[in-house]
């Protein structure tokens, strides 16, 4: 069994919408899960099998941490291609993160320095996952809250370094860039820019939070609300460069009903229905980031 190719707008998967969805059977372009929530088996994943008869599939993985400096776990591995393999996403991806370190798991997608040695580290795992699971993997931006006195490659230039050695392609989270560019300083538009466009193939939106940290407000990447109009303007933008590529309206904190993600993936669609399958406009390149005192931070 294979999966059909994603395209238009999609939401990603709750437990709290399995249910509706199986008896009504909306109108969503395709459906997102996280793979951590179906790796045990069982009655969650043969509800995603009859869903998978209305709608494709796209697996994204939050633990694999494809920035660790040791090995990744071969289990975790194993597991997620297990369930590749059951289902036959059409698409597969991952943070740029780590989340693990000396058999300690971490539950959060925790930053990395930019730098030759972390590019060799990424890349080598990147090369293990695709040859494990036999296809491509996505690799998604991160949303930024410091960065490292050690970087010497800007964000997105490592990313397209990373593409380009190792054959992967990139997820592009609009909201991500919004919320990097925000709190450290930096030109969203010339991040885009930065991204080699045919390597995105697929795009997330997603809420944020605005936090007060001693009068510089700071944005958190909490997928607990509407996508924000500067992200939607963002996102129009990213089409303008990558095409109408498939994407996802994230919403993992205080989980709507079914009808709100409905509407945002609806509004996704109306500004996928202007772009023409073809790449089209033309940024300037991206410099390294600029910012105040957060960028400054160094972490242990």
């Amino acid at each position: 069994m294979t999966s059909q190719p994603l395209s238009g707008a999609g939401i990603g998967l709750r437990s709290l919408h399995v249910d509706e969805m199986l008896a009504t059977t909306p109108a969503a372009g395709w459906l997102e899960i996280h793979a951590e929530n179906y790796m045990g088996g069982g009655p969650a994943v043969r509800a995603l099998e009859r869903l998978r008869q209305d709608y494709p599939l796209s697996v994204h993985g939050v633990g694999l941490s494809l920035g660790t400096a040791g090995d990744l776990d071969s289990r975790h591995l194993e597991r997620l291609a297990g369930l590749v393999e059951r289902l036959a996403p059409a698409l597969v991806s991952e943070h740029l993160s780590w989340s693990t370190t000396g058999g300690a798991y971490l539950n959060h997608l925790l930053p990395l320095p930019y730098t030759d040695e972390t590019l060799d580290v990424v890349s080598e795992h990147v090369d293990r996952v695709q040859a494990r699971l036999g296809r491509q993997l996505l690799v998604e931006n991160p949303s930024g809250y410091l960065r490292f006195r050690g970087d010497t490659i800007p964000e997105a230039d490592f990313l397209a370094a990373l593409a380009r050695r190792t054959g992967c392609g990139l997820l592009c989270d609009v909201n991500n860039i919004h919320v990097t560019c925000t709190n450290l300083g930096g030109d969203p538009d010339r991040y885009l820019a930065a991204l080699p466009a045919d390597t995105v193939g697929e795009i997330h939106l997603a809420g944020h939070a605005v936090n007060d940290a001693d009068g510089r407000a700071i944005l958190i990447d909490d997928h607990g609300s509407p996508v924000a109009p500067a992200v939607w303007a963002l996102y129009e933008r990213a089409l303008a460069r990558f095409g109408a590529q498939p994407t996802l309206i994230e919403w993992d904190t205080d989980v709507p009903p079914l009808a709100v993600l409905l509407d945002e993936a609806a509004n996704a669609k109306r500004r996928l229905a202007g772009i023409t399958e073809g790449k089209g406009g033309t940024l300037p390149g991206c410099p390294h980031m600029e910012g105040g005192s957060l960028r400054d931070a160094v972490v242990a």
